[in-house]
Order: structure tokens, then sequence, then C-alpha cells
């Protein structure tokens, strides 16, 4: 490995572009330190409403943890509660938004031992590389609507059955191909997510029944020949991965769930599909207004 900080930046991202995700133990790292590593790798996406900012004190910080913004277990049927139940489903961070991110750097403050907190991955350019032909050909020509309150309706479907004014204000859909190239260039990979809503054809027809479609092919992507579950043992341990490559879930509440105190980095994404399907597609397609 390189000393140069330069030579030793471009040599993880090499890495990150074959493996996907890294695991990096007893990493010392505090928040400065977790955003400081982070915007190395590029922009970070700013936390503006929600994602408890105000617990860990970082705008670029998303709290990710079990906890409320006294630092005690998040009651359960609380609107944090029902927000984060979305995290046990397969999904990529910030796929809903238009200008999507590329890496997430989640770090735990926590000690676990306890396979109730693991983290699973995904791999979805072997999962598509392992799709028969003409799959994959149908599949290129798609084009998926991602919108967060989607994904947390699935999961809480009475609290967010109609998520605020606000709230709707602050996510609107994105609009995103199914299929894509990985950042390396040499593999395909599909762009999926639990926050997948509607998917359209070219001619801006929404395909028949969605919903089958993209349940199909997460549960494709979640064989366990494709899957592993990350633990995270000590506090200090930071997770990276590219949401370009894989998918990824939490494991899910319970009310005898230990403290699970993690906050996520992201960075945003610059590469050839960074800003998603241009604003004439998501026009046509009737995702504006």
């Amino acid at each position: 490995m390189p000393r140069n900080p330069k030579a030793i930046q471009q040599a993880l991202i090499h890495l990150q572009n074959r493996h996907a995700v890294f695991i990096f133990r007893n990493t010392n790292l505090n928040n400065d330190r977790q955003v400081s590593f982070s915007k190395q790798l590029g922009e970070l996406e700013i936390n503006h409403s929600w994602g408890g900012s105000e617990r860990v004190g970082s705008e670029y910080l998303f709290d990710v943890s079990n906890l409320e913004a006294d630092g005690g277990l998040v009651k359960k049927d609380s609107r944090r509660w029902h927000h984060a139940l979305g995290n046990a489903l397969w999904h990529t961070d910030s796929s809903f938004n238009q200008h999507r991110s590329k890496y997430s750097l989640l770090l735990s403050h926590t000690p676990s031992n306890s396979s109730d907190s693991n983290t699973f991955f995904a791999d979805t350019r072997l999962a598509f590389h392992d799709l028969p032909e003409e799959k994959k050909a149908y599949l290129r020509t798609l084009i998926v609507e991602h919108s967060l309150w989607h994904s947390r309706k699935l999961d809480s479907p009475t609290i967010y059955h109609s998520p605020t004014a606000d709230e709707l204000v602050k996510k609107p859909p994105s609009c995103h191909k199914l299929v894509q190239l990985s950042p390396s260039g040499e593999q395909e990979t599909l762009f999926l997510a639990a926050h997948a809503k509607r998917v359209f054809l070219p001619s801006g027809n929404e395909v028949e029944d969605s919903q089958k479609l993209v349940w199909d092919l997460i549960q494709w992507c979640a064989q366990e020949k494709y899957v592993f579950a990350a633990e995270w043992r000590e506090s200090g341990t930071l997770m990276w991965w590219d949401n370009r490559q894989c998918m990824h879930r939490a494991s899910g509440y319970s009310e005898g769930m230990g403290r699970r105190d993690v906050r996520r980095a992201t960075v945003v994404d610059d590469g050839r599909e960074a800003w998603g399907m241009g604003e004439e597609v998501i026009g046509r397609l009737g995702l504006r207004g």
C-alpha cells in the first residue's frame, strides 16, 4: 500500500470499485474524523431535515441509530420508530434523490456482539450477471421511480399511508435507470431498492405490475449466494459501501433490542449516472407537479 495520502485514497477507491464493501475495525474515529475521512472521497450529502442530526451534532451525519434525541432507546410506535422500520428492507441509500449518492460510511459508537444488529449486503453485480440474457436485455430498457415515502409505507402502512405535505416537498421522487454500469465500467449492475415504486418502459408507459417486478428482482438479489452478514462487534467499526454496486438492509427493530448508535456519512455521486434521468424524461413520466 502506498504511503502518499493521495495514492492511498486512489488505491482504496480502486479496491472499493472491485469489492463494493469495506469493513474497518477499531478505527478510533469520532464524528469529526468520520466526516473528514468521508470528505476525502467527495462532496457529502447534507442532512437538512431528519435522521437525528440534532443528536449527533453534525449536518454531515445521519443518525441511523435506534436512539431518540435524548439518547434513550427509540419509543415503539413513535414516528421515528416507524421511519426506521424501512431500513430493514433491501435498499440503496439516497436512491430517492435525483442527485444520488455513491458511498455510505457508517460508524458504530457502541459495541455489539449480537446478531440482531448485523447489516446485510447483496451484490447486485453478480445477481444481474446470473440472470438469463433475454431478461437482462429487457431490464436494460427500464426506468425506475424511487420514493422514500413508498418504502416507509411498505413497512409502516398506517403511519406512512399519507406522508405530510412538508415531507413530500422535502423528498420528491427521483428517476433512475434500472441497469447501469459499475464505477469501473467493467460490469453491469442493478440500481434497485425498496424505494422503487414504479417501473417504466422507454415509451413512458408503466410496466404491468411494477411492484411484482421490483420485488422479484430484490428477492433474486437477496439469495444466499449473493448476500453476506456483516457483524458490528466493537465500537469504532466503520462499514463503507458503494450504493451503485450493492443493496443493504439493517436488522429489524424489536422491543428487546440493544442500543445501536450508528452514524452515516453519505458521499454524493459524481459518476456518469449521478443525476439519473433528465428533466425531460421526468416530466414525461409525470413525476413532477
